[in-house]
C-alpha cells in the first residue's frame, strides 16, 4: 500500500475515488494484466456473445435480450460481494440525485394517501412555493392526466414531477374549501435537499448535528452547521449518525479533518489495482478541533458513517454511544455504462486509523447477509452488550492504548441497549398506513392561528398533544382501517404523543423541531448527554499503558 504526502491534492485521491467524479477514467483503461487473465476474458466474453446470439435468434419464444442480460449481470455481482451493484438507467438518474445534494423538480414533499398523492410542504425557495401550492393540497391531474385513484406510486411521482430546470408541468390541485380544481403551470427549478437534517443546542454549551446521509453537500452543510452552533456557544459536540447509511466517502473524510489534529490517520483503503490504495490523513486546520466529541451509533450505521465514527474512536478523539454498526467496509466505484445504466464496483476495502477492517463476514449467501440484522436482534445484541462476541485474533489498539475490534462493525465506547417499553404493534399501522400523516396535515391546516407567533422553543416547551387529538387520529385509522388495539394504545399512549408532536413539529417548522421532539426518547442520545466528562477523558488521557512499561 502506498502512502501520500501530506498534500492538499494527494489526500484528495481517495475522496476522488470514491466519488467517482472522473468515472470514465477507469474505464478501458490498461493495467498490466497478466496474458493469461486476458485470454481468459476474452474466451469468457466470446462465449456470452455466442449463447445470446443462440437465444434471440433460435429460441422457441420471443425473448427481451435486454432484460435477459440485466438479469445476468445481477446474478453474475451475487458471486462477488454484498456492495457491488448495477442500477438500469431507469433508475440511476433518481439514485444519483440522492447522493448529489439537489435535484430538478417541482419542489414539495409528498406523500401518498389512500391513492392520491397529497403536498406535505413545498420546499422553501422552490417554485411551487413561490406560486401558492400549500400543505394538503391535493394532486389530481399532471399534464391533463389524471394520477388520483390510479394506484400512482412514489416511482411514478419522480417520473411525472421531477425534470430538467426550466422545463414546465401543469398540475390540478384539489384543496379544501375550493369547489374547483386549482391549475399551476410549474417551471421546474434545481431544489436542494439536505443531507443535515438538524442542527440546535441542546443546551448552553452541547450542540447537536444530526447527519441523514453522507452527499456532494454533506461537508459544507456540516462546516456551516458547526460554525453557527459555536457562535451561540457551543463547546461539546454531538454528531447524530443513528440510522445514516453512509454515501460518499470523501465527505466523512474531510468532517473528519474538522474534528482531527493535524497528521491524524482517517482511514486507508488497499484494493487490487495500486491507484486504488490510499491513506487519508488530516491535513487543514479544524473547525472543531478543540472540545469534546460523541457519535451517536447504531446498527443502521453504515459505509461513511463508520469511516467517521471508526477515525474519531481509533484517534481517541471523542465517545462512540449507542449499538454496534452494521459493518460495511468496503468502497464502491459508481462506473457510468453506455446506456445510461450504472455499476457500482467494490474496487477496495477500507482500515480504521488502528488498521481494522469492519466489514462484516459475507459469502455466496447474500440473503444471510441481509438477515444478519434481524438475527442481531432475536440473538439478543440489541439488548444487552454480553451477547456480542468478538474474534480476540482481530484485536486493535486505538492511539492511546484502548482495545478496540474489528470483523463487523463499530462497537460503542459506551453500549445503550434498544428500548421497546413503549412502541407496540397498533402505533407503527397508524403510522405505517399514513394515518398520522393524514391527521398531521388536516390539523396543522385548520389550526394555523394557534401556531401563529409561536417560536419553536415555545412549541418545544409547552405545545402538549391532547387526549381530544389522539382521539381525533384514532378515527382517522379506523377510516384507513387500522383496527383500534385499546391495550397498545394505553401501553403507547406517551410514546405516541411524543411522536405526534415530533411530526406536527416537523409540519409546521422545520426537522429541527422533530428532533428536538423526538430526541426526549432517545435513549442513545439522552445518555450521551451524561457522558461528556468521559469525553473528555478520553480525548485528554495520557497513554497509561505507555507510562507503566517506561
Amino acid at each position: 500500500m502506498s502512502e501520500t504526502k501530506n498534500s492538499k491534492a494527494q489526500i484528495r485521491l481517495p475522496i476522488i475515488l470514491a466519488l467517482a467524479i472522473s468515472a470514465g477514467i477507469w474505464i478501458g483503461a490498461t493495467f498490466a494484466e497478466p496474458k493469461s487473465n486476458q485470454n481468459d476474458l476474452r474466451a469468457a466474453l466470446y462465449k456470452l456473445q455466442e449463447i445470446m446470439t443462440y437465444i434471440n435468434r433460435d429460441y422457441v419464444d420471443s425473448v427481451n435480450t435486454n432484460e435477459l442480460v440485466e438479469y445476468g449481470i445481477n446474478k453474475m455481482l451475487e458471486q462477488l460481494d454484498p456492495h457491488s451493484s448495477y442500477i438500469p438507467a431507469r433508475d440511476a438518474t433518481l439514485a444519483q440525485s440522492q447522493l448529489d445534494g439537489e435535484f430538478d423538480g417541482i419542489g414539495v414533499e409528498f406523500g401518498i394517501i389512500r391513492d392520491t398523492i397529497y403536498v406535505v410542504a413545498p420546499l422553501t425557495g422552490g417554485p411551487s412555493e413561490a406560486l401558492g401550492i400549500q400543505s394538503g393540497d391535493q394532486i389530481i391531474k399532471v399534464d391533463g392526466k389524471t394520477v388520483a385513484g390510479t394506484g400512482v406510486t412514489n416511482r411514478d411521482v419522480f417520473d411525472l414531477l421531477r425534470g430538467p430546470k426550466g422545463s414546465k408541468v401543469m398540475v390540478d390541485i384539489k384543496r379544501k374549501n375550493q369547489p374547483e380544481l386549482i391549475s399551476y403551470e410549474i417551471t421546474r427549478d434545481k431544489i436542494p435537499q439536505y443531507s443535515i437534517n438538524a442542527s440546535y443546542m441542546v443546551n448552553k454549551e452541547i450542540g447537536y448535528v444530526k447527519i441523514t446521509r453522507f452527499a456532494a453537500t454533506t461537508y459544507d452543510e456540516f462546516k456551516e452547521a458547526v460554525a453557527d452552533l459555536k457562535g451561540q456557544g457551543m463547546k461539546k459536540l454531538i454528531i447524530d449518525l443513528q440510522g445514516n447509511p453512509g454515501g460518499y466517502m470523501g465527505a466523512a473524510i474531510n468532517i473528519a479533518d474538522e474534528i482531527l489534529g493535524d497528521r491524524a490517520l482517517i482511514v486507508s483503503q488497499e484494493g487490487k489495482v495500486e491507484q486504488y490504495s490510499q491513506k487519508a490523513y488530516a491535513f487543514r486546520p479544524g473547525i472543531f478541533e478543540q472540545g469534546s466529541v460523541i457519535v451517536l451509533v447504531n446498527e443502521g450505521s453504515a459505509s461513511a458513517s463508520e469511516i467517521l465514527a471508526g477515525a474519531i474512536q481509533d484517534n481517541d478523539r471523542g465517545l462512540i454511544v449507542g449499538r454496534r454498526s452494521f459493518g460495511k467496509g468496503l468502497v464502491q466505484m459508481p462506473i457510468d455504462l453506455s446506456d445510461g445504466a450504472e455499476l457500482r464496483l467494490t474496487i477496495a476495502r477500507y482500515f480504521t486509523p488502528s488498521g481494522r477492517s469492519i466489514q462484516k463476514p459475507y459469502g455466496p449467501d447474500y440473503q444471510a447477509y441481509e438477515r444478519d440484522w434481524m438475527e442481531r436482534y432475536e440473538h439478543g445484541e440489541f439488548f444487552s452488550a454480553d451477547s456480542i462476541k468478538f474474534n480476540d485474533s482481530l484485536k486493535y489498539e486505538t492511539k492511546k492504548g484502548r482495545i478496540v475490534y474489528g470483523g463487523g462493525g463499530i462497537m460503542p465506547d459506551y453500549f445503550v441497549p434498544l428500548d421497546t417499553t413503549y412502541s407496540s404493534a397498533y402505533v407503527s399501522r397508524l403510522f405505517n398506513s399514513d394515518s398520522s400523516r393524514e391527521f398531521i396535515l388536516d390539523y396543522s391546516n385548520k389550526n394555523k392561528d394557534k401556531f401563529t407567533g409561536m417560536s419553536l422553543e415555545e412549541y418545544y416547551k409547552s405545545f402538549e398533544v391532547s387526549d381530544a387529538m389522539l382521539q381525533e387520529l384514532i378515527k382517522v385509522g379506523e377510516k384507513n382501517k387500522v383496527k383500534y388495539d385499546a391495550a397498545d394504545f394505553s401501553k403507547s399512549k406517551s410514546y405516541l404523543k411524543t411522536l405526534v408532536k415530533a411530526h406536527l413539529g416537523r409540519q409546521i417548522y422545520d426537522d429541527d423541531a422533530f428532533y428536538m421532539v423526538v430526541n426526549d426518547i432517545n435513549e442513545v442520545y439522552l445518555q450521551a448527554i451524561k457522558l461528556f466528562d468521559e469525553a473528555e477523558r478520553i480525548a485528554l488521557a495520557s497513554n497509561l499503558r505507555s507510562v507503566n512499561e517506561e
